[in-house]
Parts: C-alpha cells; structure tokens; sequence
C-alpha cells in the first residue's frame, strides 16, 4: 500500500502516522477509507467531469463465463484505480455459483475519474475457450458497464411519495460476522421501475444515503440519454451515447487482442490490460471524442 500521498497531505498525515502503528487490519482498513474520504471531499469541484461515480457491471449472454467476465471486468477498473490513486468501494455485489459477478457496483472517487472512464459504458464481449470446456470451443459471453457520475448539484428531484423503501440484513460469512441489523437498503423508483441497492454501508442511514446517490445518478443518466438520443444525427464525435446496450469493446483471449469498436482501434497484452494497464486506451478514447 502506497502511504505517502497520505503522509504528504497535512489533512490525511495524522492519520496516515497512526495508520503505520495499526494492525488489526479491519482498523486499517477503516482508517484508509475515512483518508480517502477526506482527500475526496478536497478535490476541486467540476460539473461537467465530477470526481466521484458508480461503476456498475452486469452479467450478459453466456451463463457462468458472463458472470466470470463481469467480475473480470471490476477487477480491472478496480486496478486502475489503484494505478490512479483513487478510492475504490463495493456498494453491491450478486454473486454467481463459481463466485462471478451477476451484478455489482461499486463507488471510485479520485481526480479526473468521469473524465477518464465516461466511455466504458456499453457491452463489453470476450471470447475464449472456458476453463469448463472440453472440446476446445470457442465461448463468446457479454457483460455490460454503466459508469454513472454522482453530481453535486442536479436537475432530478425525488419527493419522499416517489419511491418505495425496504430494508433488510446484510449477508455475512456467517458467525459474528452475519449482520444481525437491518442495514441494506433497496429503493425503487415508481415512476421508472429503476431499483437499487448498497449493502456494504455500516449502517443504514449511510446505506440510504447511498443508494439516494445512486438513484439520482441513474434518473440524470437516463435523462441525458434520451436528450443525446435527439441530437444523435447531429453527433460528430465517433463516440456513443454512453448506451449501456451498445457493444463498445471485444476480448479475444487467443489472439491476445483487444478491439474498441468505435474508434477500431486494438491493443494487444490483455492480461497487462486485465491488471488496470489500460491508459492506453483510456488516451485513445479521449483524443476520438475532441474530433
């Protein structure tokens, strides 16, 4: 873990000082999470490119290999995350049989995050053959990426009548470790149908707080969606609509190549990419939409 960017901010040395003398490592844990927290909140404000977003991934076609690919899929954002030095946080995980991904999202708060990941969203394809496959055949699955801006400052209002509130215990590993209070909160929008969840909050006023985020980032994304879908003609960039159903990228593990195509453009060294290496994409996709 890289301490120095917390020991050299005078809001953060402190508890970074106090975080080197910790071992339990829950208590460390915690004390990266609230350092994160605050560098976030120092960041300098921009509406058009916020610095802080859901990242949410989904399974697709393909079964158990969707589900695999999806978990791929954040492990990689997460990485670069890493690489950026931004704060990365589950909010919801569903998992599969073979411990895969059916969906989950996750907060990343960091400088220039929007602005770096804006165009992951779509459907992203691999094609492999699945450790589970006998015969040597090919598999093609999907999973889709939404990366949903939380904006300090939005046109989207929610009265209280709007939306339906459930609550429910979070899952544990069992033990003490099964939560025994209602913490995990589910809304879902009347209007829209759109539904969501944080499960990972420690309690549930943040869960709340969280999954209210979210739902606005989503109402704001589907807004904007419709209002670029007018104006699609009108598009010069090569870049989408940021449509969670347009297909944007290919994997093909055999022939270690991966494919955006929008910009037809490919990389080679997938599992260097697959470790958060992918900022020579994210420099590709940025130089095609100021054409």
């Amino acid at each position: 873990m890289d301490i120095e960017k917390y020991k050299s901010n005078p809001k953060t040395v402190y508890l970074a000082q106090t975080y080197l003398k910790l071992e339990d490592e829950e208590s460390k844990k915690m004390m990266l999470e609230e350092m994160d927290r605050i560098l976030g909140e120092e960041l300098p404000e921009n509406e058009e490119f916020p610095n802080e977003i859901i990242l949410e991934v989904r399974a697709g076609a393909g079964g158990e290999e969707a589900s695999l690919f999806a978990h791929e899929l954040a492990e990689m954002y997460k990485a670069y995350a890493k690489l950026q030095g931004w704060g990365f946080s589950p909010i919801d995980e569903s998992l599969s049989s073979l411990g895969g991904y059916k969906e989950a999202s996750f907060e990343i708060r960091g400088l220039d995050v929007y602005k770096k990941l804006r165009f992951e969203t779509g459907v992203h394809r691999i094609q492999r053959v699945p450790d589970t496959e006998k015969t040597g055949r090919v598999h093609t699955s999907t999973a889709s990426v939404a990366i949903l801006p939380i904006r300090k400052k939005t046109t989207i209002e929610i009265k209280p009548t709007d939306i339906e509130i459930e609550t429910s215990r979070s899952g544990g590993a069992g033990g003490q470790n099964v939560n025994k209070v209602e913490t995990a909160v589910r809304i879902i929008h009347k209007a829209t149908g759109i539904d969501v969840r944080s499960t990972s909050q420690r309690n549930q006023l943040k869960n709340r707080e969280m999954a209210m985020s979210i739902l606005l980032a989503k109402l704001q994304a589907k807004k904007d969606e419709e209002e670029a879908s007018k104006y699609s003609a009108d598009r010069k960039s090569q870049i989408g609509t940021a449509d969670r159903s347009e297909k944007i990228r290919t994997y093909n593990i055999l022939q270690d190549r991966i494919t955006d195509h929008r910009i037809n453009e490919s990389w080679h060294n997938i599992q260097k990419i697959f470790q958060g290496y992918m900022e020579p994409i994210i420099e590709e996709l940025e130089k095609a939409s100021t054409v």
